[in-house]
């Protein structure tokens, strides 16, 4: 995961409406269940859906009522925490 691009996408939600990130989330689900990708491809589609996931989360931590940087950062700790264990 990069939080420049959550940040990014986190923007782009708030933007236009998060109904454009669960859409894409679906559509490149879907693009992994082709049996000729590389897994370079698959390992592509896997970080980007990661990214937008993410991305979601700190959209309902902001909504929720937390500062947007606080957001962006405790939800990096939490993804780092959880590589740690």
């Amino acid at each position: 995961m990069k939080l420049p691009v959550i940040k990014h996408l986190t923007q782009f939600i708030d933007d236009n409406d998060q109904d454009y990130l669960v859409e894409t989330i679906e559509v490149l689900e879907a693009l992994t269940e082709i049996p000729s990708l590389k897994e370079e491809e698959l390992d592509v589609i896997g970080e980007l859906i990661s990214n937008m996931y993410g991305a979601l989360e700190v959209h309902k931590m902001i909504k929720g009522g937390m500062d947007k940087k606080e957001a962006l950062n405790g939800f990096m700790k939490r993804v780092l925490g959880s590589i740690d264990k």
